[in-house]
């Protein structure tokens, strides 16, 4: 999510709330997923719309994103997409993708390059990330999180990605009940999290205003509302 500037839609959107809702479709595997035109189609009419200063970048892995320039070049924007890429192919396709983005400027900007990283993430791995990176576009870095057991050497490696200037990642859902994180390690990623010039990231599960049963898995999903108060409190 992001809450970096200004809503400019035509209904003036409060800071806290611009660009809070990315949309992240096509992260869904593609089985699942909607068409590439469905979905460039109604994120340039939702960004574009009354409530436009809500919505924040279009996801893309890296794998789907020739087909989404394909697309949006037929559709012909307005404006140029805000685009968070998701390395899916190995960090190595990551000058290539950006290379693409950039020379269709009139199509896409580039914000936000993604990538998972293991539990165990080092300065070498990082140096990588930075290399292939552009200053400009913001670099997010997810440490994997495990599952059960003991979760310091996690919360190290998201030490490492702030004091790196990467933005951590928290992922909050999933398809089982052990992919939403506790309470407790919520509060202890935002700690650790807490030096990142650039701020962290939390994505999937958060689609309610607040904490509720997930029937699907039998667990909890944190709500938006919750992680919001939880920042306020941490700081």
């Amino acid at each position: 999510m992001s809450t970096l500037r200004a809503g400019t839609g035509p209904i003036p959107v409060p800071v806290l709330f611009a660009h809070l809702v990315d949309d992240t479709r096509l992260l869904t595997p593609r089985a699942l997923a909607p068409p590439m035109a469905q979905v460039a189609r109604e994120y340039l009419s939702a960004r574009d719309g009354e409530y436009g200063g809500m919505i924040g970048q279009l996801v893309c892995p890296v794998s789907r994103l020739p087909e989404l320039v394909t697309e949006l070049a037929r559709l012909t924007p307005i404006a140029p997409v805000d685009i968070s890429l998701v390395v899916d192919t190995g960090l190595g396709a990551v000058p290539k993708a950006l290379s693409l983005v950039l020379s269709r400027e009139n199509l896409l900007t580039p914000c936000t390059v993604e990538a998972a990283a293991p539990n165990d993430v080092d300065h070498v791995w990082l140096e990588r990330v930075a290399e292939f990176v552009p200053e400009d576009v913001l670099a997010v870095v997810e440490p994997r999180r495990p599952l059960n057991g003991d979760t310091g050497q996690w919360l190290d490696a998201v030490r490492r990605v702030a004091d790196h200037g990467c933005s951590p990642k928290l992922r909050c859902g999933g398809t089982r009940a052990s992919d939403v994180p506790s309470v407790d390690q919520v509060t202890a990623f935002l700690v650790a999290a807490d030096t990142a010039p650039a701020g962290f990231t939390a994505s999937l599960g958060l689609r309610h205003a607040v904490r509720q049963h997930d029937e699907a898995t039998g667990g909890v999903e944190h709500g938006l509302l919750n992680m919001l108060v939880a920042v306020a409190r941490a700081r």
